[in-house]
């Protein structure tokens, strides 16, 4: 079958029915487009793939401080002849110290992958949730009330945690909520990333972005293992030309792999016997790989591609006897005749033709269209690429590194560290002048020879030298000093001279990379005042931002297609098995869901933990706010465990807000419970003084009640002492009455007795008188004799 070509390239035209595109005549045409636009040793500089290789391998070699020392000898031999030159040419590995401070401070960034249901189903929950709260803080008061009054709760949500405002119940929308589905999602792509280990694969992709300036990722999906996500090497990468960093205009990509005929029969079962002795034998795949070194020559170099065309998705649209339409679908060179009833709807999209090749040869292993391929669910028109690729400072093709703005410098280091080597060779020692004559001429008068033997063995052990400052002959001794020191320095200035060299390039590394001393370790001057060393570390990290940039697009990217990919290990057994097994370890809840994560269309993105710096000044701002009253204890336990820095200080903020209202209610509260307080102390002292006053009107009242009383007790008590006294002075009366009858009667009775008494004693008298008459004797007084007569009884 014949192939159409592009006029303009080696590959086959695009524009040919979708049946011609899956022939293997034109995979065959792709891979062998492909092969010669990397693989053409016809050219001048050398095939496009090993250059690429040979710089990539380059780079590597100096970021491990192992590059070749051809270029040093050139520099220092003399036509090619070392042999006056005792140095190590072990290479200086400077560079290894940069590329690790930098790999391993993007390393040491942990994240959380987060995943939010943008389908309208999920929307719309998102949605009725929040509207709920919303209803619920506006009619707050309404609800309470009618709580209250009626007992009846109609809260739709926790009346406890109702936000007070729009912004709390923003940031409750992203703190608080999270649907089921998503955190199903989240946890899916956490369990295929660690059971590909990614973490290891993620300090290779930091390697390989802060050394050779690219990195590369592969997620694919088969139906043995599910999905997998591997590491690309970028030396052995093959892609179309591209000008964008982050590859997403690439039609063709693809990576050589060195494989064994084993490994080639298993991975394709379909070919003969004859097709891999001949592979074997021909020494076509070999030539690409030339000069790597440790090379096993009983492999195979197979590139394995993808090349990205369209293909015509049509139906035939069939109306039914009901009145209906029908949609079938049919190939591309389906076209019904006019008026049979039928209509062709057609469309294009993007397709993946995924192929195998055997380099050197004429051998294609594998054409066909890709399974499972991954498309947005915004634009199911479109086909993602199963490889990830970032290259951040790459312009018109060529790539940039930290590494590779470095090694004009590493080779001055290093050419600088072999000159000092050298100087240090032929530096010579401190030595000592013997003068012959002025020894000859020096007599120790003990008998002892004076010579330059016995001279030096004075000197080095003691300091001391004997000289004649006079000759025997009495003339002026020239060598009274026979033994003088000599003082070689002609090498240390050189010395300094290459320090400061080596310093100076060192320092030029710094510049260029923005690695200063505030972090690659270095001992920070003792007068540099704290700040300025954060604000020295603050740019060096912004001077590589763009590698941790590169390095969470990557991540992201993989997540992505890993949330893509889900949908078709969900509709495998095995795979499905094996995922819901996996997710069970993390959360058993969340397996209801996983069924259902095909139907969801889920954004991806990348929360960092904030670093050291970030994580510094939050907490300087919420100590200054615990220090002034803004916040309490309880808030910064809660701000700690936000790992987003922006939506930390968001709730910083709020939680300010909360505690000055509640600052505010509470000073209302205190002066109105004063008040109150007050108001009650005055009602409390007024009733006090009503009461004081009824106690005092009642003591008066009982007093005079008591007053009255007794004075109604001693009125009558005088009453019945006066009753008593009437009816004893009645009493008396009736006695003085009956006692004065008595004595009228007495009296009467003595009158009468007195009567009859002076009748007896006038008669007595009489007769006395007559018979004292009679006797003439003197007269007797009755007077006594009377009064005790008259006496009444009972007075005395």
């Amino acid at each position: 079958m014949k192939i159409q070509t592009n006029s303009n390239s080696a590959f086959p035209s695009q524009v040919v029915s979708d049946q011609e595109k899956a022939t293997w005549e034109y995979g065959s045409q792709v891979a062998m487009a492909i092969e010669n636009e990397w693989f053409d040793q016809g050219r001048t500089n050398g095939s496009r793939y090993l250059t690429n290789w040979n710089s990539f391998h380059q780079l590597r070699l100096y970021a491990r401080g192992e590059q070749s020392t051809k270029k040093y000898k050139d520099e220092l031999s003399i036509n090619g002849d070392l042999s006056y030159l005792n140095l190590d040419w072990q290479p200086v590995p400077i560079l290894s110290k940069f590329v690790d401070i930098v790999v391993n401070g993007i390393s040491s960034k942990s994240y959380d992958i987060k995943a939010y249901a943008q389908d309208p189903s999920s929307v719309k929950k998102r949605t009725n949730y929040a509207s709920k709260i919303y209803e619920d803080m506006l009619a707050k008061k309404y609800l309470e009330n009618l709580k209250a009054t009626l007992g009846m709760d109609l809260y739709q949500s926790s009346a406890n945690s109702l936000p007070g405002s729009e912004e709390e119940l923003e940031l409750h929308m992203q703190l608080s909520y999270k649907q089921a589905i998503e955190i199903a999602e989240e946890e899916t792509i956490a369990s295929v990333l660690a059971q590909n280990k990614y973490d290891l694969i993620r300090r290779r992709l930091n390697m390989d972005l802060t050394v050779i300036g690219i990195s590369a990722v592969k997620t694919n999906f088969n139906t043995a293992e599910g999905i997998k996500v591997d590491y690309v090497d970028p030396a052995r990468m093959v892609y179309s030309y591209t000008e964008d960093p982050n590859f997403e205009d690439i039609y063709y990509i693809g990576e050589v792999k060195s494989i064994t005929i084993p490994e080639l029969k298993k991975e394709f079962p379909n070919i003969t016997k004859t097709e891999l002795e001949r592979i074997q034998k021909m020494p076509g795949n070999r030539q690409y790989v030339t000069g790597w070194g440790n090379y096993d020559k009983n492999t195979v170099q197979v590139m394995y591609f993808e090349y990205k065309t369209y293909a015509n998705q049509v139906f035939k649209i069939k109306k039914t006897d009901q009145g209906l339409e029908k949609a079938l679908e049919k190939t591309d060179m389906f076209n019904p005749p006019e008026n049979d009833g039928f209509e062709r709807v057609a469309r294009s999209i993007e397709v993946l033709y995924s192929g195998a090749k055997v380099l050197g040869t004429d051998t294609l292993l594998k054409w066909e269209l890709a399974e499972n391929m991954t498309r947005p669910y915004a634009d199911t028109t479109k086909v993602e690429m199963n490889y990830a690729i970032c290259a951040p400072r790459m312009y018109k093709g060529r790539i940039e590194s930290l590494v590779s703005k470095c090694i004009g410098f590493a080779d001055m280091i290093q050419l600088t560290h072999l000159k000092l080597q050298q100087v240090m060779s032929r530096l010579v020692p401190d030595g000592v002048f013997l003068d012959m004559d002025g020894l000859a001429e020096v007599d120790l008068g003990n008998g002892t020879n004076y010579n330059p033997a016995e001279a030096l063995n004075m000197y080095f052990q003691t300091g001391s030298i004997v000289g004649r400052s006079l000759t025997q002959d009495g003339e002026l001794n020239r060598g009274k000093v026979p033994v003088q020191e000599l003082t070689s320095s002609s090498g240390q200035a050189k010395i300094q001279s290459l320090i400061q060299t080596y310093q100076y390039y060192l320092q030029m590394i710094r510049d260029v990379t923005g690695l200063n001393e505030a972090r690659d370790g270095s001992t920070p001057d003792k007068q540099t005042l704290v700040g300025l060393q954060k604000i020295a570390a603050n740019a060096s990290n912004v001077a590589t931002r763009h590698i941790k940039q590169s390095s969470l697009y990557l991540t992201l990217k993989i997540a992505e297609n890993i949330s893509l990919k889900v949908a078709d290990a969900l509709n495998f057994p095995l795979t499905s098995e094996s995922l819901v097994n996996s997710i069970s370890t993390y959360n058993v809840s969340t397996l209801d869901q996983i069924k259902k994560l095909n139907l969801h269309d889920f954004g991806i993105f990348l929360e960092l933990e904030p670093d050291d710096e970030e994580k510094a000044q939050l907490e300087q701002n919420m100590q200054l706010a615990l220090k002034q009253g803004g916040i309490d204890l309880e808030d910064i336990i809660d701000i700690r465990q936000i790992n987003n820095i922006k939506l930390a200080n968001q709730m910083l903020k709020i939680k300010r807000k909360q505690k000055q209202a509640q600052d505010q209610q509470n000073q209302q509260a205190n002066i109105q419970a004063q008040a109150a307080a007050q108001a009650e102390t005055a009602e409390k002292t007024a009733m006090a003084e009503v009461e004081k006053q009824e106690a005092i009107n009642g003591s008066k009242v009982q007093f005079e009640q008591a007053k009255s009383q007794m004075e109604m007790q001693r009125m009558q008590a005088a009453a019945r002492l006066e009753q008593q006294k009437m009816q004893m002075q009645f009493q008396f009366d009736m006695q003085l009455k009956q006692m004065e009858s008595q004595t009228i009667q007495s009296k009467e009775a003595a009158i009468e007795d007195r009567k009859d008494n002076r009748s007896k004693m006038e008669a007595t008298q009489q007769s006395q008188l007559i018979s004292q008459r009679q006797n003439d004797s003197l007269p007797q007084d009755f007077t006594t004799q009377n009064q005790t007569d008259q006496v009444v009884p009972g007075f005395q």
